[in-house]
């Protein structure tokens, strides 16, 4: 073998193997693909605006439900489940402000005040009830009910989450009737459905008076 054989060999192994690598390297998941929930009311670690704050136990302020949107939902995801709960109320157990239930997948974002009334919400989202429930403070049950800590507590959390599901009734799936508590959601979400949630994403925000 003369010294440009050799040298023509070598170059080819060299990009065959460069080759192999290519294809066999591992896809890098880029933090633009990972799920995410957003507002643009409501900043993630910030303070939550007067206008989307209870109107009623003390409290004064405009109770709209801030607006909401999700990306890049994993594969499979054929509806979704919002709930915003504040684990630092004074109840024993936290305290469950807006859920809403079977949003279908082809829906990206709830408008400013969707939480206002059912009729706003995307078609086929059902609203579900909260921790006000019937006490008249958020409109009416299935409403949102914005922040209202007692006066003079530590800013409480409120953690806002989405989750993707692969099945398109979530109470349908879990065996559980559609006017279950709140908690009740939340353990089939966090426990009951297993790999049925596909993903959740979430944000938390602050407020206190």
């Amino acid at each position: 073998m003369n010294l440009n054989t050799f040298a023509r060999l070598s170059l080819l192994g060299a990009v065959l193997a460069g080759a192999a690598g290519l294809v066999s390297a591992p896809a890098i998941a880029h933090e633009s693909d990972k799920f995410t929930l957003s507002s643009p009311d409501v900043m993630a670690g910030g303070k939550i605006d007067n206008k989307f704050v209870l109107n009623g136990f003390g409290c004064e302020g405009g109770n709209i439900s801030p607006a909401l949107a999700w990306k890049n939902a994993p594969a499979g995801t054929r509806s979704f489940t919002l709930q915003v709960y504040d684990p630092d109320a004074p109840s024993g157990s936290g305290w469950w402000h807006w859920t809403v239930y079977n949003i279908p997948a082809s829906v990206t974002q709830l408008a400013q005040g969707a939480g206002n009334a059912p009729a706003a919400l995307p078609a086929g989202a059902v609203a579900g009830i909260n921790d006000f429930q019937d006490t008249g403070a958020s409109g009416g049950n299935g409403n949102y009910g914005g922040p209202c800590p007692p006066a003079g507590d530590k800013p409480h959390r409120y953690v806002f989450t989405i989750y993707a599901l692969s099945v398109d009734d979530i109470d349908t799936a879990a065996g559980i009737p559609k006017t279950g508590t709140a908690a009740l959601h939340g353990f089939v979400l966090n426990k009951g459905l297993g790999d049925k949630v596909l993903g959740k994403a979430s944000f938390t925000a602050r407020y206190g008076r």
